[in-house]
């Protein structure tokens, strides 16, 4: 079998030595013709292409067609997420159930309604026989974001209307989904540590009178045990990545909603896509690099050590060789990301609590250095500032997540954005969306296998 795969790895290495070039189009070509890569304007916004109630990132006002950078704003439904975390924290209370029903519904639950939606959610986080056992006990996988994506379609043998797209049974499909998302995940993440860590298999059922934090710790965690400090932050950082208006991922499950499949379908696109490192995936990418830069410099290392670190990565020369310093700069925000100074702010007394102050101070260096590098050599003069990944994978790691479920911890929250985005979809699209890509090729003639050279 080696014997053989090394073969098929030469004879594809073959093929492929022109496949850069075969597939080549100058960057000019798309200025040229007005074409808007990654459906972006010239100035960097994104292309208009609909209408949604569901959420509001707001980054900068237009003036005379300029882009003036302001403070940056997210809601859910018209209410500001900073005012929802506000409540819940000073409350002491658990958030994310009550942002579900916010997003799916439209507006805020009464004491009532969302004790409803609750124990709805509790009844639906019940997986089908022997789905574990067959869908990921049997087949595990080192990533969990594909065996998430996997068991998201193994779930529609399961669904007698899996193919029923009415109002009614989607949002039962909806709130079954977020329901079980965090079971699948810690199960996905107990399968992986077994069969490829060497580690014990340790399976916890949810319990129902528990939230969904509460529930993720308690399942991920072989003795069960949290604080409640830690619950409540992590129900924080649900509450944080819920929702945030049009991104990729959202972008696939309507553009998937609008072709009229299956809400199973339309999900397992949605997370796909936020697996990409430069999506969901940012925040894994980001701690990556900041072990990196911790062992090439040390955790306090003077300003022009950093920077020159920082340079070397941007030139490519260090990190993963991509150019990129993860956690800075964003598609909409310019002065600030309001997720990112939440979590800062919260990462900051838990880095005292836990002793790990001089992470969190150098997280913040590598932002002060970087932003200007970045916008130096862009030569862009509209604000820059970190991202929600900046810091999320920081707060993670203080709550002794693994870093293998970071991007599954993303996609646990933003589910419940993701199929209000699909309803909204199916309640208002009526068309398939269908961008156009613009031919650039020559007509040649057909030449016969036996006149070639």
């Amino acid at each position: 079998m080696a014997e053989q795969n090394e073969l098929l790895r030469n004879d594809i290495a073959q093929l492929s030595q022109t496949l850069a070039q075969d597939y080549a189009i100058p960057a000019a070509y798309f200025a040229d013709q007005s074409i808007k890569r990654g459906l972006r304007n010239a100035d960097g916004t994104g292309v208009i292409i609909g209408v949604s109630q569901v959420g509001s990132v707001q980054g900068y006002y237009m003036m005379d067609g300029e882009r003036v950078p302001m403070p940056g704003k997210l809601y859910y439904r018209g209410i500001s997420v900073e005012d929802i975390v506000t409540a819940h924290r000073t409350n002491g209370t658990f958030g994310y159930e009550e942002v579900a029903y916010l997003l799916l519904l439209g507006h805020l639950p009464t004491r009532e309604q969302q004790k409803r939606f609750n124990d709805v959610m509790a009844r639906a986080r019940s997986m089908p026989a022997a789905f574990t056992e067959d869908m990921i006990l049997k087949a595990p996988s080192r990533n969990i974001m594909n065996q998430l994506a996997r068991s998201v379609l193994g779930l529609y043998s399961y669904d007698e209307q899996a193919d029923d797209t009415s109002l009614q049974n989607v949002l039962r499909q909806s709130i079954g989904l977020i329901a079980r998302f965090p079971l699948i995940a810690a199960n996905a993440l107990a399968a992986k540590r077994h069969y490829f860590d060497g580690a014990s298999l340790i399976l916890h059922n949810p319990e129902p009178e528990l939230s969904v934090a509460e529930n993720i710790l308690r399942m991920i965690r072989p003795d069960k045990a949290y604080t409640p400090e830690e619950s409540h932050l992590l129900d924080l950082m649900l509450i944080l990545h819920a929702e945030h208006s049009s991104n990729n991922s959202t972008f696939v499950c309507r553009a998937m909603t609008s072709s009229g499949t299956d809400t199973y379908s339309a999900i397992a696109g949605a997370v796909g896509s936020l697996k990409g490192p430069l999506h969901g995936g940012a925040n894994a990418k980001v701690m990556q690099m900041y072990r990196d830069i911790r062992e090439a410099v040390g955790l306090t290392p003077t300003d022009e050590a950093l920077g020159a670190y920082l340079d070397r990565i941007l030139d490519g020369e260090a990190g993963d060789r991509s150019g990129k310093i993860y956690g800075l700069g964003h598609a909409v925000y310019t002065m600030s990301d309001p997720r990112a100074i939440v979590i800062q702010k919260y990462a900051a007394a838990l880095a005292r609590e836990k002793g790990r102050a001089d992470e969190l101070e150098l997280m913040e260096r590598i932002e002060r250095l970087g932003i200007p590098k970045i916008m130096a050599r862009k030569h862009q003069t509209i604000p820059m500032c970190a991202n929600v990944d900046m810091y999320s994978g920081l707060i993670y790691s203080m709550l002794d997540i693994p870093e293998e479920m970071y991007t599954p911890l993303f996609a646990t929250a933003r589910i419940s954005g993701w199929c209000a985005h699909r309803l909204e979809e199916l309640a208002t699209g009526n068309r398939i969306m269908r961008p156009a890509y613009r031919a650039r090729l020559r007509q040649i003639p057909y030449t016969p296998l036996g006149e070639r050279e």
